[in-house]
């Protein structure tokens, strides 16, 4: 790759652990010794800048070499009131940050509101890898696709499924590219539930009409919630000494890998180091 592989973590339902996600993506990139850029497109509520300012703080105690930091940039939304200007103001501010990243990172990763702002749509016409982490609920699954209650049977695609088609189009006008788009089953219980079963059955008929690939994601732990004041993620739990590795705390870390393998994401052409 000559210029970085953008990474967009997208989702118009909040709490779907869009940020928490995109943390452990820009660990996981950079402990494989890339360098690795990020961009908070939500700054109003700033959950991935606030994480990346307490790693930063850990990092000062810790050693920047024990702890690796990514370029993070947030973009916040205009507060021009004409619609039309603050589109300009905020498509020049993202440009200029997202050029210089990719120009001289080899992935970024860009996390972006949970709601439909134009900020997010430029995001998401700008990634070459889309993952949309999804809640196991059809609460959370009404965003993708409006489904019957009872058949089971997809009725329409919902409001965030257009949004992405929209953006698919944008890309392949603006360069030809195209966007691999995953969708993420997060917070996934233990227990086998009915609940559980039927988001599984509807997932992958709807992969097939909408156009995503789905795969597994992260279980509900506490760990994730624990680890973001202290700006360090279960990539990192080896290296920090106050922190003590349990059996649960490795099977998360092991989710996070292969999340990072069933991306498939392109390797750069000049890595900086093998994986550890």
């Amino acid at each position: 790759m000559t210029r970085a592989h953008v990474i967009v973590l997208g989702n118009e339902k909040g709490g779907s652990g869009k940020s928490t996600t995109a943390m452990h993506l820009v660990v996981a990139l950079l402990r494989l010794g890339y360098r690795v850029g990020s961009m908070d497109l939500d700054a109003r509520q700033g959950t991935l800048t606030r994480y990346a300012a307490n790693r930063s703080a850990r990092a000062i105690t810790m050693g920047a070499e024990r702890l690796p930091l990514p370029v993070h940039v947030p973009i916040a939304r205009s507060e021009t009131a004409d619609q039309a200007l603050a589109a300009v103001d905020e498509r020049h501010r993202f440009e200029a940050a997202f050029e210089e990243l990719v120009a001289t990172q080899d992935y970024l990763v860009i996390d972006c509101a949970g709601s439909d702002n134009f900020l997010g749509r430029l995001g998401h016409a700008h990634a070459d890898t889309l993952v949309t982490p999804l809640n196991d609920s059809f609460v959370d699954l009404d965003v993708l696709a409006l489904v019957d209650a009872d058949s089971l049977e997809i009725q329409r695609p919902g409001a965030y499924a257009e949004l992405v088609w929209e953006s698919r189009k944008q890309r392949a006008m603006r360069d030809r590219g195209t966007i691999d788009w995953i969708v993420m089953r997060n917070r996934l219980s233990a227990l086998d539930a009915r609940n559980k079963r039927e988001m599984n059955r509807v997932l992958e008929r709807l992969s097939k009409r909408i156009g995503f690939r789905y795969v597994q994601g992260f279980s509900e732990r506490v760990i994730f919630r624990e680890l973001f004041l202290k700006g360090l993620t279960l990539m990192d739990l080896a290296e920090a000494e106050t922190e003590q590795l349990k059996m649960s705390h490795i099977a998360a870390r092991q989710e996070v890998r292969m999340l990072l393998e069933a991306l498939k994401l392109p390797q750069p052409q000049a890595a900086l180091a093998s994986a550890s």
